[in-house]
């Protein structure tokens, strides 16, 4: 590993995927690992060149470097509660293990009492505050977000410091602050001693600009900085809500400095990756997005046919238990198993909205049982046509374009004009790609659109996407990000 650490061409992730692998067998031709997680696999063999130089060096001889996909034979108990020696064979190799007392430095003295560290206080609200029910216990697996739950796990156990900053990304409603809320419950409840902030970005500029602009007391702003310099992890959400607040932006990573030079531990979200928070009007620049950069990061990405059964499998099962548990009518009704099917059929990719197409379908449930009825195929779909309504919006070229313009950061001439570089291609390619998803134009109206285009030229494009889409699951992710936010606006 330390022929690898010392590589430029290979990145923190990778090299935390290869630490998570487990080794298998070795013989003269070939060193083979192991591991549970399919895009780990796929990632790491992207660099078995690199790994193959490095072996050959440790060696001195040719290795093949193998990475062998294994099932994962644990079984995952759908429930409220889970008892230690289940936890314990749940999570094996991943769960972080009770903390351990090593030698403590003399804590940092908090700042004096006075009225500004009082003000500061009140905007930073109470640091042990939690939701109880944002667990790691609760939080669904999948191979789209087993590596950033297993992150997460080590962060909150104190381990692995080099994951700091941890910068878990991905769009909206895949369970990136369950994960943050989780590493928060995790400390409050095994390791008190360790302060503690969890804050939503938009919370977080409102406290800088209140305290920097307060005229009644004027430590206000010092005060406030020192309370956040004086924890052991900082966790803010949605840090995309930073992007334009340039002053706020300052003060964080100012913050982020202190922080990172004691040792502390920073954790972060956002629905884009470091790189992409730097483009169009944003005020982070180069050096924030490459300091929000420079630990691990890693993606959720959206959950796939299985990962969505087994949420709704999860959430039918503990909905009805807190029913049951907390006497609520009207949620108790039974879904059969093949109508849980269809239903992960019809859901759409948001984790949040899956949660409450659940509920909605339980209570159905409900009303029909009520009536000696049961559960319908076309109850589900109404109810899934409910959450994820189609053919209502129109979305034309123009705002596809502007649309995909302003993510990639390409101007529109570069978008339909001739240059051939690859951010344009790509930009390209999912412009008209979308067009073609979201639009009723021809093939010949969309080569138009984009510059005059042929028909042949458009045909490629949209395989170019679909192909990619299959073999990458990031720019899948990317690509569906952008599809959202375009329909939600319109």
């Amino acid at each position: 590993m330390a022929l690898l650490s010392a590589r430029d061409d290979i990145n923190r992730s990778t090299l935390a995927m290869i630490e998570s692998c487990t080794p298998v067998s070795m013989d003269d031709e070939s060193f083979h690992v192991s591991t549970t997680l399919g895009f780990a696999q796929r990632k790491i063999s992207q660099q078995a060149r690199i790994i193959e130089e490095c072996l050959e060096q440790a060696s001195f001889q040719q290795l093949s470097f193998v990475v062998d996909l294994v099932k994962d034979t644990r079984t995952i108990r759908v429930s409220n509660e889970v008892s230690p020696e289940e936890l314990r064979a749940l999570s094996a190799a991943t769960t972080p293990a009770a903390p351990v007392q090593a030698p403590v430095a003399a804590p940092t003295p908090e700042p004096a009492a006075s009225d500004g560290l009082a003000y500061a206080e009140q905007l930073a609200g109470e640091i042990t505050q939690t939701d109880s029910k944002l667990t790691f216990e609760r939080f669904v697996p999948g191979e789209e977000n087993r590596y950033a739950l297993e992150a997460a796990k080590q962060v909150a156990n104190g381990d692995y410091k080099s994951y700091n900053p941890l910068f878990i990304y991905g769009k909206s409603g895949l369970g990136k602050t369950h994960l943050l809320r989780a590493i928060q419950n995790y400390i409050a409840k095994n390791d008190p001693s360790r302060r503690c902030i969890y804050k939503a970005a938009a919370d977080f500029v409102d406290e800088y600009v209140i305290a920097a602009t307060d005229r009644t007391s004027t430590s206000a702003s010092s005060a406030l900085s020192a309370r956040y310099q004086n924890v052991d992890v900082l966790i803010i959400d949605d840090i995309q809500n930073m992007m334009t607040a340039g002053g706020t932006i300052r003060f964080f990573f100012k913050t982020f400095n202190t922080l990172v030079d004691h040792n502390k531990q920073i954790v972060l979200a956002a629905d884009r990756s470091p790189s992409q928070l730097g483009m169009g009007d944003s005020k982070f620049d180069e050096r924030d997005t490459s300091r929000m950069d420079s630990g691990l990061s890693v993606s959720i990405q959206v959950p796939d046919y299985e990962l969505k059964l087994n949420l709704i499998n999860t959430f039918y099962e503990r909905m009805r238990q807190d029913a049951l548990d907390e006497h609520i009518d009207g949620v108790v009704g039974t879904i059969p198993e093949e109508m849980r099917r269809l239903m992960a059929e019809r859901a759409g990719t948001n984790i949040r909205v899956i949660e409450g197409f659940v509920q909605s379908c339980l209570m159905q449930a409900n009303r029909r049982e009520r009536a000696g009825q049961s559960i319908t195929r076309t109850d589900i779909i109404d109810v899934a046509n409910q959450k994820w309504p189609t053919g209502q919006r129109i979305v034309t070229v123009d705002h596809i374009q502007r649309s995909v313009e302003k993510y990639y950061d390409v101007a529109h001439a570069d978008l339909i004009g001739s240059k051939r570089n690859k951010e344009l291609m790509e930009a390209r390619h999912v412009g008209i790609w979308l067009t073609r998803a979201l639009t009723d134009n021809t093939l010949a109206e969309i080569g138009k659109k984009f510059g005059g285009r042929t028909h042949a030229t458009v045909k490629h494009s949209i395989a170019w996407v679909d192909s990619f889409k299959k073999k990458d699951r990031n720019f899948h992710d990317r690509v569906e990000t952008l599809r959202d936010s375009i329909v939600d606006a319109t």
